[in-house]
């Protein structure tokens, strides 16, 4: 039936274009129809099939009229779109082509890149970019290490400006602050140590010498600081044996060095500079004492033609006095700290540093030359070097003597020359403590005749020096006696 009416209307061929053209979906609907007008009757058709369509197709159009308003903006898009359609796919067809001629040229390249920059081989490019990775994960650890010598001279000169100050707790600031100066240091070295190569390390290991030699050189004007401290003196020292490890003598060629190394002798010329100061300091009276001892040898040049008393032999020597008497108490009061200080400091080379000191004094004089001789007459070049202590403690004493050569004859009162001489003693008596006893030597001072011209009968064999030594060496043994007696009764 359906195809009857197809060929009664004549519609075979349409329906083979639509079906070209549109797809099967629509000859098959046409079809559809067709078979659905076959069952109906002839009246229903001219009736109600052309009211069924109008309906239908008023329907379909207000549909397309709301599409049409609803989409439109897409429905454009999208016939743009459709429009080019046709170049961009040529276009992708033509660069697919050409990606496929490309991609083994792309391979080629990727395998050369990564046989050019492989981690097994050894590529310049990869060193730098090695290096500068390793630069950035370090930053941190470098800048620490660049600042170590700002910190560093930081520490040194804030313990300077803290030592300089007064009271205990300047002290204690300092003393940490030295210390702290002392590990960044160690610290230092350690890194140098460890990367001798590295130029960085080596930059601030070299600025760190730097400020370590300014250390070096506040210590050692702290060691000669006028109020030094047994305590601080054994701290500075403790310092330099970390500064200065050099100045510890090592045995080389068989010969042993010093216990105390350069530490000792250090020490020692340190405080001589300190007491050189304050001797220095009384320049005026010394000043005195020269215009007074010219004035005297004036007076006693204009009196050679008469006759001369001992009240005009003893009457002047004031400024002499009053010069060495502070002379005396400067000086015990400095050498007593400075040998005591050593032998503290030092115990292990102070000990025979003393004893040596005062053995090789009396073999200046002829008193002992016979016991020289008795001993060994050449002596081993090779021997232990002695101890600084031994040479200063002379020192002292011929800085002493020197003076009282000098000044002591000015002074021609003769209760004030016992005087100073009891000084002088008690000096010798304090320094005999440390086994520095030079009381003997006071002996010399009778050599030049100064004391002799006013002597009496009596003090013919001895000088005044002499008689005054043994009159004290007998009270003082009569004080031992005494005091010896007590303890035995106390018993």
């Amino acid at each position: 039936m359906e195809s009857s009416l197809v060929d009664l209307l004549g519609l075979e061929s349409e329906l083979h274009s639509e079906s070209r053209n549109t797809g099967h979906e629509t000859s098959s609907l046409t079809s559809e129809y067709l078979s659905h007008l076959s069952t109906l009757s002839l009246s229903s058709v001219e009736s109600e099939e052309n009211q069924k369509l109008a309906q239908s197709s008023h329907s379909v159009l207000l549909a397309l009229q709301a599409l049409s308003t609803r989409s439109y903006k897409s429905v454009i898009q999208s016939s743009e779109a459709l429009s080019t359609l046709g170049a961009t796919l040529s276009s992708v067809d033509k660069d697919t082509k050409q990606l496929q001629e490309t991609l083994p040229k792309l391979e080629e390249a990727g395998q050369r890149f990564s046989q050019a920059y492989s981690k097994s081989t050894d590529n310049a490019l990869l060193h730098r970019r090695r290096r500068a990775m390793l630069l950035a994960r370090n930053a941190d650890r470098l800048s620490d290490i660049l600042d170590l010598p700002s910190l560093l001279s930081t520490a040194v000169s804030s313990s300077t400006s803290v030592s300089s100050g007064a009271g205990s707790t300047a002290s204690a600031s300092g003393t940490s602050g030295y210390a702290s100066a002392l590990d960044l240091y160690a610290h230092i070295k350690r890194i140098h140590h460890l990367y001798p190569n590295s130029g960085v390390i080596s930059s601030v290991a070299i600025q760190a010498e730097a400020a370590m030699q300014q250390l070096t050189t506040n210590i050692i004007t702290h060691l000669r600081s006028p109020n030094l401290k047994l305590a601080g003196a054994m701290r500075m020292i403790g310092w330099l044996r970390r500064l200065a490890p050099e100045l510890d003598d090592k045995p080389s060629g068989g010969r042993p060095g010093a216990p105390e190394g350069g530490y000792g002798a250090l020490f020692l010329v340190c405080r001589l500079a300190n007491l050189n100061s304050l001797l220095d300091a009384l320049q005026p009276l010394r000043e005195l004492a020269d215009q007074e001892g010219d004035a005297n040898e004036a007076k006693d040049d204009s009196e050679k033609s008469r006759s001369r008393t001992n009240d005009s032999l003893w009457s002047s020597g004031q400024h002499t006095e009053r010069y060495l008497k502070r002379y005396l108490e400067i000086f015990r009061e400095q050498s007593f700290a400075i040998l005591s200080m050593y032998r503290s400091i030092f115990p292990a080379s102070s000990s025979d540093g003393l004893q040596s000191a005062m053995a090789d004094k009396p073999a200046t004089t002829s008193a002992n030359t016979t016991s020289m001789e008795s001993q060994t007459p050449e002596r081993d070049p090779l021997q232990p070097i002695l101890s600084p202590l031994s040479s200063f403690s002379l020192h002292l004493v011929e800085l002493l003597m020197t003076t009282l050569r000098a000044y002591l004859p000015q002074v021609r009162d003769r209760s004030a020359r016992d005087s100073l001489l009891t000084q002088v003693l008690y000096c010798a008596g304090s320094l005999g403590r440390l086994g520095g006893d030079f009381s003997l030597l006071l002996a010399s001072l009778d050599s030049g005749g100064e004391g002799g011209e006013g002597q009496e009968k009596g003090e013919q064999q001895h000088g005044p020096y002499t008689e005054l030594v043994l009159k004290h060496r007998a009270l003082a043994g009569r004080l031992d006696v005494l005091a010896s007696g007590l303890a035995g009764r106390a018993r």
